[in-house]
């Protein structure tokens, strides 16, 4: 997941997934680090995508920690495994993208162009979140297929990161789109917010509700 960023860190020297400022007043989340194998071949995955962050996290080459933070890191704090937020949406791919320069959390830009549009559904509800492409991703053979979802919710400040979650996700077959909220994550900047710039959420893609999967925030890292 987050090969990508450090092949961005080299390649493109402030061009990074995430996106923080200095915030305050969290409240410290009380989600569950410990994981437990499931039989469930969903849910699996899932945990693969919890252990893999977390041995990521716990990697001095690849994690955004640094001093204390690094040595302190034991693992994240996850929301309840809830396959309620593993949602198939119709997907509708934009066929005519145009590029446009997304704001980041440093006052720069990055290019970006709009793929497509996600259209589901959570406890009956309908949303639509807008899922982007990087226009230099594209250029890179190994991540052509990747695709970006940056994404708020009311959990933002509270028991997430108040600038939003990301989701990485590639390029659908068909028409629709697999949304894995249980694999959600924060962006570097919230971790570190000096060596890092990231993408703003768009104001298209604040959902009205609380998405309480993916990775949970401490407040300890912004002092």
């Amino acid at each position: 997941m987050k090969k990508i960023i450090l092949i961005l860190i080299t390649v493109l020297p402030f061009f990074v997934f995430s996106q923080k400022k200095k915030l305050s007043s969290f409240k410290k989340p009380e989600g569950k680090s410990i994981v437990h194998t499931s039989s469930d071949p969903v849910k699996l995955e899932i945990e693969k995508f919890q252990k893999d962050l977390n041995k990521e996290y716990l990697n001095p080459k690849e994690s955004p920690l640094r001093g204390d933070n690094l040595k302190n890191f034991k693992a994240h704090p996850f929301f309840p495994i809830d396959l309620k937020y593993r949602v198939t949406a119709d997907f509708v791919k934009n066929e005519n993208p145009e590029p446009f320069d997304l704001p980041t959390s440093s006052g720069k830009s990055k290019s970006y162009q709009e793929y497509g549009k996600a259209h589901f559904t959570i406890d009956g509800r309908s949303y639509t979140l807008t899922i982007y492409q990087s226009l230099d991703l594209m250029k890179m053979e190994k991540y052509k297929d990747h695709l970006f979802l940056p994404f708020r919710d009311e959990t933002n400040q509270k028991e997430t990161y108040g600038g939003g979650k990301y989701m990485d996700l590639k390029i659908p077959k068909g028409n629709t789109i697999v949304l894995d909220f249980n694999q959600s994550y924060q962006p570097f900047c919230a971790y570190n917010a000096y060596d890092y710039n990231c993408p703003i959420v768009p104001e298209e893609n604040k959902l009205p509700v609380e998405i309480r999967a993916g990775v949970m925030y401490d407040d300890i890292y912004h002092h």
